[in-house]
């Protein structure tokens, strides 16, 4: 990256890369990120940010997910999403943190989707969020990724948001448990396993 993109500011590049792997499924905005550096005593313009980060993702060190309006059809210029190619390089970045477990299961479902083909983007509906709306070969897929679901509140939440697509496109709930149950209201509940050995094939 240093060299390709004739990068001078090889530290703010290093800050930079630290907040994407400590806000991984966070929404990014390169304005945002410029006023926590400057907290933080960097002073980089916003248009910068967005310049690194354009590197950061060509090097194949993350991938970066467009929010996409699911009633207006069309992608939002900011709002975008950021997840590592590698687990392991998050990790090493940042640490392994308990309580990262959410992120690190909406990265490997992320991962996932991607290696199996499909062009992912995160999904905008009114004032909600689909944490993934993947396309592939014409068909479409909506995913909802939860660590558990322990309350009603949270079945609510998770799967309210899917029901309330209009239309007949696959729906999917992913968590890190096992469940009995494979279904609620008709959308497909699986649990982490599940999801990267059975349910989808590249």
């Amino acid at each position: 990256m240093v060299a390709r993109y004739n990068i001078r500011n090889t530290l703010f590049l290093e800050q930079q890369i630290r907040y994407l792997a400590d806000n991984v499924g966070s929404r990014f905005s390169a304005k945002s990120i410029s006023d926590f550096l400057k907290n933080q005593k960097f002073n980089m313009s916003s248009t910068l940010v967005a310049d690194y980060s354009e590197a950061v993702t060509a090097a194949c060190l993350v991938h970066r997910l467009y929010r996409y309006d699911i009633v207006g059809k069309r992608l939002f210029e900011r709002g975008e999403k950021y997840f590592f190619e590698n687990l392991g390089i998050r990790n090493a970045i940042v640490g392994y943190k308990p309580q990262d477990r959410g992120k690190r299961l909406e990265n490997i479902v992320c991962n996932h989707l991607l290696f199996c083909g499909y062009e992912v983007q995160v999904g905008a509906l009114s004032t909600e969020e689909i944490d993934f709306v993947c396309t592939r070969n014409g068909e479409r897929l909506y995913v909802q990724v939860v660590s558990e679901l322990t309350s009603a509140a949270m079945l609510e939440r998770e799967f309210g948001n899917l029901l309330r697509i209009k239309d007949n496109y696959p729906k999917l709930v992913v968590t890190a448990q096992e469940h009995d149950e494979n279904s609620y209201e008709g959308i497909e509940l699986a649990g982490i396993r599940k999801f990267l050995t059975e349910r989808l094939k590249p």
